[in-house]
């Protein structure tokens, strides 16, 4: 039998050499910590619980009373269908975009990215305003449909919820392609040849071995994308106006014109258990996707 090695006197090991590199990378996080906790959570809890001159038992009987009010539960519910819808719209079409970015041979295909990603690069209401100039009465879209005589009318697109989806759409769909592609990439192209080489059609390959392996990628996206459409403001305002409101625009309404700050906190409240809810199952579905 080897003799076994004995640590040296006053000489660190590699387990302690790779402990105390433990221990030095956790201080990094404290100044991120510290920022964390004084400039977002701190102040997240007194708007949510503390807000001025509101006791917490009358946010809570506020909440209550919104849960089973019909009005508020229509808009919490067209909140989270036209979030869903939004997910759904943005991961079908931005996974087959990210998939065909990350495969692509051209020379061409980073342009392309920056292309497809470069509409983050804009301002919220410059991207919804265009939608404003394309749905109005007057605008390109009515215009071309009593051009094409399908209408005789031009129809009033604006205020509605497909105006809502379609700008949450280009909001969000930048988000989900950058998740996917992130995912795609670290997928090697060689499974995507065997697969084919053993039979397999480019939808079979694609539903049997990227999407599986690209799950978690797929998960986060559809996460980022839910969670940005429930709490968007700008477009659900320009684009839903007062007919169609959503949780953001109730909440924006409660603090600047009623403010009615127990109201605003309970609304508040909805919207982070809705995130927080949707974040702990997409995690939940993510943890299975990578072990399965």
């Amino acid at each position: 039998m080897e003799p076994v090695p004995q640590p040296v006197p006053g000489k660190r090991t590699p387990l302690r050499k790779d402990a105390d590199i433990s221990r030095k990378s956790a201080f990094l996080l404290v100044p991120g910590l510290v920022l964390l906790v004084a400039g977002f959570l701190i102040p997240s809890a007194a708007m949510l619980f503390a807000p001025p001159d509101v006791p917490t038992s009358e946010i809570f009987a506020r909440l209550g009373e919104m849960l089973t009010d019909p009005y508020d539960l229509e808009v919490i519910g067209r909140t989270v269908g036209l979030a869903l819808a939004v997910t759904i719209i943005c991961v079908v079409l931005g996974f087959p975009i990210a998939y065909w970015l990350a495969r692509s041979p051209s020379r061409w295909s980073g342009v392309f990215l920056a292309v497809a990603i470069f509409p983050l690069m804009l301002s919220n209401v410059v991207r919804t305003f265009g939608w404003l100039v394309i749905l109005g009465s007057k605008g390109a879209l009515g215009q071309l449909l009593v051009q094409l005589g399908i209408v005789d009318v031009a129809p009033q697109l604006l205020y509605t919820k497909l105006a809502i989806v379609l700008g949450l759409t280009q909001l969000f769909l930048p988000l989900a392609i950058i998740s996917c592609y992130s995912a795609v990439a670290q997928v090697d192209p060689g499974l995507d040849d065997a697969s084919r080489g053993l039979g397999a059609s480019r939808i079979r390959t694609m539903w049997n071995v990227v999407i599986p392996l690209t799950m978690p990628g797929i998960v986060v996206a559809a996460t980022l994308v839910f969670a940005g459409s429930v709490t968007a403001y700008t477009t659900p305002y320009l684009l839903g106006g007062s007919s169609q409101r959503m949780l953001s625009t109730q909440l924006f309404n409660y603090a600047s014109t009623t403010l009615d700050w127990a109201s605003a906190s309970a609304t508040a409240l909805i919207m982070t258990v809705l995130v927080f809810l949707v974040s702990g199952l997409s995690s939940l579905i993510g943890r299975k996707g990578a072990t399965s």
